[in-house]
Parts: C-alpha cells; structure tokens; sequence
C-alpha cells in the first residue's frame, strides 16, 4: 500500500514522512496509530490525530455525520485524554473512533470496567507509585527501560490480573535482570530477537574499556582537526632532521591521548611527504584505527547486552502470551521479555487512563441493545458543578418498569420520536448534546454519564444545534444536513435544536412535522427541540411531546428550573420569569419602565407574584 492511498496524506506529507521514517516504518506507524511517530516526522498533532482516525476507523468516522456531532466526539476524547497517565496514551485515546463491530464495544467495555474496578481495589499508595512510574516513564521518553521499570512497579502494585495480565505473565527477575541491561543502553534498542542487528547506543560508564577507548578516539580526532598546532608544537629549532620531528610527533600525540606509543608509530606513514603531511596522516590514520576499536568494543558490549536481554525469550517459562511466530524449537524466539513489556506497558497505561476517566466522572457501563435510547439519572460531562440528573428515552427500552409508568425515573418506551418543548434556558439543548455523548461513548467501547443506559447501534449520529442565523443560506446549510444521513440506509438518530430559529415560525413548525413524519417513517430514531409545539398538526402516533418547565426565580433572581423533562407534556417559555429578573435588576429609572411596560404585556400579575416568590425565597434563605 502507498502512503498516499492514506486519507490525508499528499505527496508533500508522503514525501516528508518518507524522509523522516521511511516507507515502511511510516506505514507501521501510521496502522498502529503512533501520533508520537507522525509528530516527531514533522506532522501537526491534530493533522496526525486526523489521519490516523481514518486509517484505522474509517467506518466508525461515518457515524459522525454532522460537524455538532464531531464537536461532541472530539471534547468526549479531549476529555478522556486530559486523564491519560501517559502522553503516548493520550495519543492514543484521541485517534479512537466509534467501532462497528458490536464484540468490538463489547471487548472495549469489559476491559474498560475490569481496569477501573483493579484500580479502585488498591491501596492509595499503590496508585501514587504505579502514577509516579507512569510519569518516570514519560520523563525518559518511553525509553524500553522505562517500560520495564514501569512493568515492575505495574506488578508490585498488584496490577498483574485480569485487564493487566500482560503485565504479570512477565517474570519479575528476568524483568530485573533487563532492568540492569538496559541500564547500559542510551535510548531504546530493538530486542525482538537474540540475534538483532539493529544499532544499540551503550551508555558511558557501561564497559570501563569502551569508555576509555571513546576518550582516545576523542582527543584524537580533537588533534586531528587542529593537525596544524600539533606540527608548532612538536616543530622545534633544536630539531635538526626529519626523524627528530617524527619522534617529537609521535611522543606528542602519545601523550596527549594516551594511546601507546608504539600504537601511534604503527599507524605513523613512511612515505610522508614533508613535516605537515607525516603529522596529518599519523592523526588522520590514528584517528581511524582508534574508531574501528571503539566500533569492535561497543559490537561486544552490544552482544553482551543483547545475549543478557535475549535470554529472556518469552516461552522460555512455558507461557503462551507472545505474540510471535513460533521457532522449530517451540520456543517463541521473536518477541524478548523486555519487548513484551514495552508493549503491555503501552496497553495498560491506555487502558487504565480509560479507567481514570470513568472513575472521575463514575461512568457506568451502558446495555446495548439492537434499537433506542434511554438513560436515568443522566449527566452532562461538560457542564461544571452540581448539575441536576435528567432521565429521558427514544425507542424500545426496559428502563420504563412496569407498562404505563412514566415517571421521571421510567421515560415512556415505544416512540421514535420525541418534541422537546420548554423554558428558556431551560435545559434542552443540553439535553440533546447529552444523549449524544452518551451515544458516542457507547459507540466507542466506554461507558457512560449515568445511573443507568440502554444504547442501540447507530450507523449515523445527526446532532445539531440552534443557528441564530434568520437567512435562506442557513436554511438550506441545515436541511442539507440533517436530511441525507436521514433518509441513508441503516440506524440514524436525530438530535436537531430549535429549528425556528433558522426561518420564520410557520414555516419551521411545517419543516419540524416533516422532520419527524419522516423520522418515524425510516424507522430512525429523533428527538427535535421547539418552541413551537402548540403550532405543530398532529404527530405520528409514534410521536410524542414532552416538556420543560421552569418554576420561577431563586432568591439570587436566578431562573429555577426544573430540568427533568415531562413525558408527555408541553412545557411553557414563562418569559413573566424573565421579564421579572430585569425589572427586579433594572438600575436606570427609565430602562425599569420600559420592562415594567412589557411585564404588563406578559401579565402584570404574573411578574408581581414572581418577583414575591423570589423574594419570600431569599428570605428564607
């Protein structure tokens, strides 16, 4: 496959991906989703993160058909990932998508609620060092031994079973033993095999000889590129003949590197051609020879690391948690202890930081179920503090108890579709975007913001908030939107706000009966939020209305509403509420009157009796 056959990816981007990584490393980078390796070659992170959700969820993207909808499913992740233990698992919480396969969600969610339950069941100590570890590991850039000093702390803080088994079919001494291996190593090696080739970069302090080697090569190769001040220094008037000078050179350089001076004689020209070219030429080819014995030392050392870290094949206790392809000795000779713990480091940190975000914000895990959607005791993630739970429901569901309950804890089950109606500020947008996040959440393996949930599959999520835009262009923008991903094949669920605000009231009240004649009629799914419910014509029967009610002004003559929706029912703007906050807030005398005229246009009465409620309130209070 060529890079450029990548959604996103042009011959600019190919090219400097070829460049940084080379095509096939960019190709394995780009199909594990490794936003780390795409940003070091030069890629903006949201431009990686982009790519990557379609290579590897190109199916899933298809659900979100609405840019509302990709704005809830990006601050979901954003979200999830302000959690993340890890920057490379970050990483790879923003490049999930929603998954198409139900086992899929299903696999995702065990392991999701399994990790979060492990964490929760250990001590407060355990948890600060497997985090102090998580974070050590990022601090040496993911290094192999990072990941294995991390795999240590993994188990010794009991994170070793179920959803972390990974981590506890790893030997805790031969995960020791290439702790110190790997202490000998700059950076990270690849130890997929005994026999690798692949360049290690020994640490100073590694091998005593190595390090004494690398000093000559240093000094010399300092001479050598200051080859003219050695010829001054070495040149003197007592040196009457050339053979004094070459002694003079070769005491010198002996000196200054420490290497024997029969070394330097060995590498030391016969055929020089004056002074200048024998000094050149000694340092040049002394230079050389010192090199081959670094390179020939460090080889060693390398194997000597290589055979403590290879020892350690996984298979050699009898496990069967490699991933490799079998030797003819049965041995699983492809894939090192220390290259399993680099991999089940990476999977843990992701899954546990999965864990964190479902425990900070106690996510349930949701049923699924072939059609609908219901939730009781639902919240919205990103609304801050003490916000009031909502129950509420599209379609078949089982959250609705014994046959006729609807209460505000059993939604009615059986309609497709539902009309939002009430108060300002009351609460339904944010309902909707609600029901969407639990939706996309579902989709993608996670569970979700409430006591309890039902979520069906979708093939599409059609998610759309109020435009304040009163023009022909908006009109047709949004019934651009929402109407093809409506009338496609497959499961589509409808969320649309306030669409008089998009053309005038009588003909947004025809345009919403359409919408939702047209919901039940493709068998979708749809909750559409108006104020105009009173000037609908008659609904589906699999219709239904329900409403939002506010009932009145705090002490603070803030608006105290009632955000839990009311099956069945049409709830009322009460704009005596908020005509009765601006008179009560009006500081210039003229500006009063002005509200107090339009509180006599809404009802005197009405403003009157609110503005005592709130006041007896603040009393009380």
């Amino acid at each position: 496959m060529r890079l450029e056959d990548y959604w996103g990816i042009g011959p600019k981007t190919s090219e400097r991906l070829v460049l940084a990584l080379g095509t096939s490393r960019a190709i394995e980078a780009i199909e594990s989703a490794d936003v780390r390796a795409l940003v070091d070659a030069g890629l903006h992170r949201g431009r990686a993160t982009r790519i990557l959700r379609r290579a590897n969820g190109e199916a899933g993207m298809d659900v979100l058909a609405t840019g509302d909808t990709r704005s809830v499913y990006d601050d979901l992740l954003s979200l999830a990932a302000s959690h993340a233990l890890t920057a490379h698992a970050a990483d790879r919480i923003r490049v999930l998508t929603p998954l198409s396969d139900r086992e899929a969600v299903e696999a995702r969610l065990d392991g999701v609620v399994a990790a979060r339950d492990a964490w929760e069941g250990i001590a407060e100590a355990d948890r600060e060092r497997v985090v102090e570890a998580f974070d050590a590991y990022d601090d040496a850039g993911g290094s192999d031994l990072a990941a294995v000093e991390t795999a240590l702390a993994l188990r010794d803080a009991g994170l070793d079973d179920g959803p972390f088994a990974a981590v506890g079919e790893l030997e805790a001494d031969t995960l020791r033993d290439a702790a110190d291996a790997l202490a000998d190593v700059r950076g990270s090696i690849d130890p997929t095999s005994v026999d690798a080739d692949g360049e290690i970069e020994i640490a100073r302090g590694a091998d005593g000889e190595l390090d004494r080697l690398r000093d000559r090569l240093d000094a010399a190769e300092e001479l050598e590129n200051s080859a003219f001040d050695v010829l001054d220094a070495v040149r003197d008037g007592s040196l009457r003949d050339f053979e004094a000078l070459e002694a003079a050179t070769i005491d010198h350089v002996a000196s200054e590197t420490g290497v024997d001076p029969a070394t330097v004689r060995s590498v030391a020209p016969d055929d020089a051609l004056d002074a200048a070219d024998f000094v050149s030429a000694t340092l040049r080819d002394l230079a050389a020879e010192l090199e081959t014995e670094v390179a020939e030392r460090e080889a060693a050392v390398a194997a000597d690391i290589r055979e403590r870290i290879g020892g350690m094949r996984a298979g050699v206790d009898g496990g069967e948690s490699g991933g490799a392809d079998d030797g003819d000795d049965g041995d699983d000779e492809g894939r090192s202890h220390v290259a399993r713990a680099v991999d089940a480091v990476s999977d843990v940190a992701f899954l546990l930081s999965l864990a964190l975000f479902a425990a900070e914000y106690d996510l349930v895990r949701p049923t699924l179920v072939d059609d609908g959607i219901a939730v009781r005791n639902a919240r919205n993630l990103f609304v801050a503090g003490e916000v009031q739970p909502v129950s509420y429901a599209v379609g078949t569901h089982s959250l609705a108890g014994d046959a006729g309950v609807a209460s505000a804890d059993a939604p009615p089950t059986g309609d497709r579709v539902s009309v939002l109606t009430g108060a300002n500020s009351g609460g339904k947008t944010t309902l909707l975007e609600t029901i969407c996040a639990v939706a996309l959440l579902a989709s993608m393996g996670l569970p979700v913001p409430a006591e309890a949930a039902e979520v069906g599959a979708f093939d599409r999520i059609v998610f759309h908030r109020r435009h304040a835009s009163f023009n022909a262009g908006v009109l047709e923008s949004t019934l651009k939107s929402v109407v093809p991903p409506l009338v496609e094949d497959g499961r589509t669920l409808m969320l649309v706000d306030e669409f008089e605000a998009i053309t005038e009231p009588g003909r947004a009240a025809d345009l919403l009966n359409g919408l939702v004649t047209l919901t039940v009629d493709r068998g979708a799914l749809g909750v559409y939020v108006t104020h105009l419910a009173e000037d609908l014509s008659p609904l589906p029967e699999a219709a239904r209305i329900d409403g939002i009610f506010a009932e009145g002004l705090t002490g603070e003559l803030e608006l105290r509403v009632d955000y839990q929706p009311r099956f069945g029912t049409i709830g009322k703007s009460t704009p005596e509420f908020i005509v009765s906050r601006l008179v009560a807030n009006a500081s210039d005398r003229g500006v009063r009157a002005g509200f107090e005229h339009l509180a006599g246009a809404v009802g005197e009465e009405a403003v009157q009796r609110t503005l005592s409620d709130a006041e007896w309130a603040g009393d009380d209070d």
